[in-house]
């Protein structure tokens, strides 16, 4: 079998050959009149004589997927991303010399216009014939094997554009992916939110707690870090201004680690409602999941990580301080460190070391408990020590307004009634700001401009956000697969 290397040194001579002929490989325009899903849609009008018996002319154009020559004729299929049909070329109907041409100068994977009419066969396929057909544009490269395409994962993510040629699989998860943020933008729209646009470069990131890529401002001489949510105390900061409802769809960036649900490099949406709280918020996000849900996958019944998930049914709610007790016998309200990290030993936990509070102890013990939680539904009542942007429950000063949507047992969505109390939210930002001087590096970093824009005064308002997470859940793949294109390592 021929090598990469001696197979393109073959299609380079071509490409040479084509030039020498006053062929261009690489036109810039074609006379296409359909796509080949019109013509299939069309086909029995199209393939009609008219009155005068003539057939209509039409022009396709695709990639050659298949090509197979019997006697004076050359089968072909092309593709054009819509669809696939058959073309026949016939040395009587192209000529002797524009016959040879093409069977010297064409392959597999080229890119071809086709002009002829349409007919089925006697084998019942229903068919093109060529009445003239023009270079498109010349792969040096062939396809994989035959049309099984690439069987490696990780040749199939590093060259994704044939994944997708050649999985239907893939290229109905990259057509549903933008169905998914199409509906929530359309959701968002219909209820009245405005779409809006945050900076990506921070001097100060925040909305989060995460670890920031970080970059350099050439031009001001700055590090920057780039954002790790979507805009969330700008979003705010447009509360203060008086807008009502915003939301934005955007890229975030967060440099930890990567597992099947975490990626470093992803989108994700976040909405902010003036005049609303949590208890709102809940049932908005239950009606906007299930619209979006509906849209992309035209089903609200899912396997889950081996849980049965139904959207249409009721979707609970789960107390954080109970179910964490329930499964691991602390109470976080009462237990110490040391009492938190003993549990974490005896339950085999791994845990990062490293910059260790009683945050990530409650945040790693949590961890553990959510895995028995299929959902749907929403987890409330969390400690104030775990969410430094969420307004405190008035009648429990220990716990914020804050919900998470549960499905699969993991987090997919997050919100709460905003803290506008610009005094607790200085306080809170301190005793982020301490954590992270002792080693935590994903803890909040004090943002003095948004405490001061809450100064202004902001009013009561719920946040929520959620990340193309969920839609791998939905999907029921690693995050990672559900992306278009991964990050890879480069080859060495």
């Amino acid at each position: 079998m021929s090598t990469i290397e001696e197979l393109r040194k073959v299609r380079l001579e071509k490409l040479k050959a084509l030039e020498h002929a006053g062929v261009l490989a690489y036109p810039a325009k074609t006379k296409r009149t359909h796509r080949i899903c019109e013509a299939l849609e069309y086909f029995d009008k199209l393939s009609t004589p008219d009155k005068d018996g003539g057939l209509e002319e039409i022009v396709l154009a695709g990639r050659i997927m298949a090509q197979r020559g019997h006697g004076g004729a050359t089968f072909l299929d092309i593709y054009d991303g819509s669809g696939k049909l058959q073309v026949i070329i016939k040395e009587d109907k192209v000529g002797p010399a524009g016959y040879k041409f093409f069977a010297d100068h064409f392959d597999i994977a080229d890119f071809v216009e086709i002009k002829g009419t349409l007919f089925t066969t006697k084998r019942g396929e229903k068919t093109i014939e060529a009445e003239d057909y023009k270079m498109l544009a010349k792969a040096l490269l062939p396809l994989p094997e035959k049309w099984h395409g690439l069987q490696d994962v990780e040749e199939c993510l590093r060259k994704r554009y044939l994944d997708i040629l050649f999985n239907p699989e893939v290229k109905d998860m990259v057509e549903k992916r933008s169905i998914f943020w199409q509906s929530m933008r359309e959701f968002l729209l219909q209820k009245g939110f405005m779409e809006v646009e945050t900076p990506v470069l921070e001097s100060t990131p925040g909305g989060a707690d995460a670890r920031p890529f970080i970059t350099h401002h050439n031009a001001m001489d700055l590090d920057v870090d780039l954002r790790i949510s979507v805009g969330e105390l700008w979003q705010k900061k447009l509360m203060v201004a008086g807008f009502e409802k915003t939301f934005e769809i955007g890229r975030i960036f967060r440099n930890e680690g990567m597992d099947a649900e975490h990626l470093q490099d992803y989108t994700a949406m976040e909405f902010y409602w003036a005049y609303a709280d949590y208890d709102q918020g809940m049932n908005f996000v239950e009606e906007m999941y299930k619209y979006i849900i509906e849209k992309t996958f035209s089903t609200l019944k899912f396997k889950i990580k081996g849980f049965d998930v139904d959207f249409a049914g009721k979707w609970e709610k789960y107390d954080y301080v109970s179910t964490i007790a329930k499964y691991t016998k602390v109470n976080i309200l009462e237990a110490s460190l040391s009492e938190m990290e003993k549990v974490l030993q005896k339950l085999k936990i791994d845990y990062d070391k490293n910059g260790f509070n009683i945050t990530r102890a409650i945040d790693n013990l949590w961890k553990y408990c959510r895995k028995n939680i299929g959902g749907p539904g929403f987890l409330i009542n969390v400690p104030v020590t775990m969410e430094p942007l969420a307004k405190r429950m008035e009648t429990h000063n220990d716990l914020v307004q804050r919900f998470q949507v549960i499905i699969g047992g993991s987090e997919n969505g997050k919100g709460f009634s905003e803290l506008n109390d610009p005094i607790d939210q200085a306080e809170r930002f301190t005793e982020q700001q301490k954590l992270r001087d002792s080693g935590d590096d994903e803890a909040q970093r004090f943002d003095q401009d948004f405490v001061e824009a809450l100064e202004h005064g902001m009013p009561p308002t719920c946040g929520f956000g959620v990340s193309e997470r969920l839609f791998a859940f939905l999907m029921d793949k690693p995050a990672r697969e559900c992306q278009i294109f991964p990050l890879m390592r480069p080859k060495n």
